[in-house]
Order: structure tokens, then sequence, then C-alpha cells
């Protein structure tokens, strides 16, 4: 499912970048390709060409993700980083996590579309 979702990710304007090792166009996909032998993993980032304004607003919009900082469990959940961890920190401003959960990726990109409309 993450990698469905990080795929069509790709492909929106709104997105200046997909950081997935799944995707062929992640500088590390060889490396991922030859360890992650059972898939790559639920988690992945994406960055917002319109900065971090128009990452909290997609953040805001979605409504099947849930905000919230964790790994992760069954369910989809998206974290902007720079204000999770405050003051100080490191993470792009314009960076959203998400975290793939169990739910049909249709309905996850749907919800990532209608976020990112307008972004």
């Amino acid at each position: 499912t993450a990698l469905e979702v990080a795929t069509w990710l790709e492909g929106q304007p709104a997105i200046a970048r997909v950081r997935y090792p799944g995707l062929a166009s992640h500088h590390q996909h060889a490396v991922a390709k030859r360890q992650m032998t059972n898939g790559f993993g639920g988690m992945l980032s994406i960055q917002l060409r319109g900065g971090a304004e128009a990452a909290l607003t997609v953040a805001r919009r979605l409504r099947v993700f849930l905000r919230a900082t964790s790994l992760g469990g069954t369910e989809s959940l998206v974290e902007h980083r720079a204000t999770a961890e405050g003051p100080g920190s490191i993470a792009p401003p314009d960076l959203l996590r998400l975290s793939i959960g169990l739910e049909c990726p249709s309905d996850l990109i749907r919800d990532l579309q209608d976020g990112l409309r307008g972004a």
C-alpha cells in the first residue's frame, strides 16, 4: 500500500519530493532492494512545494489519516515533524511524515488528493 501511495504522490504537482526507498527515484533504492527483501515498509515522507504553511494545511485537511506522532499501528497517520520536534528542529518545515496503515489504498489516495487540493 505504501508503494502505491508513494507512486501516486510522485506525480502530484504540489509535491516537491517523495522519500520512500521503494521508489526507483530514491537515492538508496538499490540498497533498499537488496536489504529489504520482504517489502519497503509503511513509512514515507513528502515535501510540499508551498513550504511549511502548505504542509500544515494539507495535514489539517486529511480525514482518513490521523494526526499523531507515532511509528504507526494499523491506522494511517500524518505528522508535521518540525512542529512535533519544536524549536530547533532539523526537520524540513515543508515535510510531512506518513505512516501507512491497513486502509484501502484508494481511500488513502483520495484523502491525500482532497488534502492537496489547492496546495
